[in-house]
């Protein structure tokens, strides 16, 4: 059977990588992620993915009638990281700036081998002030504020899902909501090489040893394209880290550490990482749904069964926390939710 499967690996096109993955989700720890109908989730899809949650936090979606869009935004993924260096470079960020191109990120105190574009809510007047957008490519702007809406709305039926997994009350439901205004989008490329240039190295911390540290995102859950390359992985707590496959026509969602305190550690926010490319780049797109500014994140009473495990903490005074974790070693790791736990 392995020879089927580096067969499929070796004729070296998308299709044939998308196989390969699917033959390997007949391995015990490729079952462990398991892929969910949207649409007509199933009582068995709702215990494979309660099951995932409490594990490693991560899920695939399928169902979800976007391919079109998909497409299209993978075309101006493409089409912007291919740009000349000038495009990018006139839209750099920086932590007074925070949106725009990046190439020097840094996970756990190292820097990742990756450049990314982060834009949020277009239509939002936040979004409006702060997106910086290349006026070089026709067409991109538009694309993205498509694919944002689009997002949003799977990200609001997605935490739906998640609520059904757990059996949350009605007023729990309707007031555990995530929040367009706050939530972001990054179209992240990691190419095989340091994408620094030589001479801008030097005062800058070295790369880690994968191409983007381990870590969990701060918000609610996020919504996840990534190609056919593969790399992206989980750490499970049965089986240690788990590749998290490529499937064609599904959205990988994994877990937040917001919605780790709403279920006082029921669910696990997914720690994952990338290993290094070595030999093609690799593009993943994250929508990254987050709370309101001023929701306070704490335990939600209804669905603890123990003693809360996590003082109150506002969204505002966490992801600003961890923005400024990007931008420079500040000489320990990370923010994590795990800052708020009660000793």
């Amino acid at each position: 059977m392995l020879l089927d499967f580096w067969r499929a690996r070796g004729q070296g096109h998308v299709n044939n990588v998308y196989a390969a993955y699917a033959f390997l989700r007949h391995t015990p720890s490729m079952d462990l992620v398991p892929t969910i109908d949207i649409q007509n989730p199933s009582s068995a899809d709702l215990s494979a993915m309660d099951n995932a949650c409490a594990d490693h936090g991560f899920f695939l979606l399928k169902g979800h009638g976007l391919d079109a869009l998909i497409e299209r935004t993978w075309e101006e993924t493409r089409r912007f990281f291919a740009a000349p260096a000038p495009v990018k470079e006139g839209i750099r960020r920086s932590q007074e700036m925070p949106l725009g191109w990046y190439d020097r990120e840094l996970t756990k105190r190292y820097r990742d081998c990756k450049e990314v574009f982060d834009y949020m809510d277009p239509d939002a007047e936040a979004g409006g002030f702060r997106n910086r957008w290349p006026t070089e490519l026709p067409g991109f702007r538009e694309a993205q504020n498509d694919f944002f809406k689009a997002f949003a709305e799977l990200a609001e039926k997605t935490l739906a899902l998640v609520h059904t997994a757990l059996s949350a009350p009605r007023q729990v439901v309707r007031s555990h909501i995530g929040c367009a205004m706050t939530s972001t989008v990054r179209l992240n490329h990691y190419p095989v090489k340091d994408p620094v240039p030589v001479d801008e190295r030097d005062s800058l911390p070295p790369l880690g040893e994968t191409a983007l540290g381990y870590h969990t995102d701060p918000g609610v859950l996020t919504l996840l394209l990534q190609d056919g390359t593969g790399g992206l992985q989980t750490h499970s707590r049965e089986r240690g880290w788990i590749d998290v496959p490529p499937m064609e026509g599904t959205v990988v969602v994994n877990l937040a550490d917001s919605l780790q305190v709403w279920t006082n550690d029921r669910y696990r926010a997914a720690v994952h990482r990338v290993v290094p490319m070595k030999k093609s780049g690799r593009y993943s797109i994250p929508f990254f749904y987050n709370p309101s500014l001023e929701t306070v994140i704490e335990p939600i009473a209804e669905l603890c069964e123990e003693e809360p495990r996590y003082r109150p903490f506002t969204w505002r005074e966490f992801i600003q926390a961890r923005v400024d974790d990007n931008f420079a070693d500040l000489g320990e790791e990370d923010t994590q939710a795990s800052h708020f736990r009660i000793a």
